[in-house]
């Protein structure tokens, strides 16, 4: 009867064990970053803002060749100018610069701006891609794997393969 109980605890204790362990989350780990910088949208939307960018540096610094022209104008010319006449375009010159600091800032914001419009749905193409291969592999949870992100351990599943391919590259 003692026989009995012993292989009864165990058995118990084996069921026990076996039913945590089936119980536990399934976690993997995918390089987000890494992701969104090998998709070909990414790509494309990062030439497209380095093209923008280029256009809004290019309006920027005409505007300052425009400005230095204008004060060296104004400063050869200050001379034979009257005290108010020099006054007048000093103040002429700082609203430049005041409308040069504006336009970069409208540049920045409207940067910004068709930035978010670009990126969003490349992320959300990403994120669709990593639950629907998690979902097909059994994971419950997947952690950025980026450095610096807050991941200890990187032993788990790396999904970055597979997500490639559910992408196609």
């Amino acid at each position: 009867m003692k026989q009995v109980k012993q292989i009864a605890v165990a058995l118990l204790l084996f069921v026990a064990t076996t039913s945590f362990v089936n119980a536990q989350s399934k976690v993997a780990h995918i390089d987000v970053t890494q992701l969104l910088s090998a998709m070909p949208e990414m790509k494309s939307a990062e030439a497209e803002l380095k093209k923008l960018q280029e256009t809004y540096n290019a309006d920027i610094e005409g505007s300052m060749t425009e400005l230095r022209n204008k004060y060296t104008q104004y400063q050869n010319e200050a001379a034979s100018k009257s005290k108010e006449e020099n006054e007048k375009r000093a103040i002429e010159l700082q609203g430049y610069e005041k409308n040069i600091g504006e336009a970069q800032q409208r540049a920045q914001q409207e940067f910004q701006k068709k930035q978010g419009e670009l990126f969003a749905p490349i992320s959300e193409k990403a994120k669709a891609a990593i639950e629907k291969v998690a979902a097909a592999q059994g994971f419950d949870y997947v952690i950025d794997a980026q450095a610096g992100g807050g991941l200890i351990v990187a032993k788990g599943k790396d999904l970055l393969a597979d997500v490639k391919k559910q992408l196609g590259f």
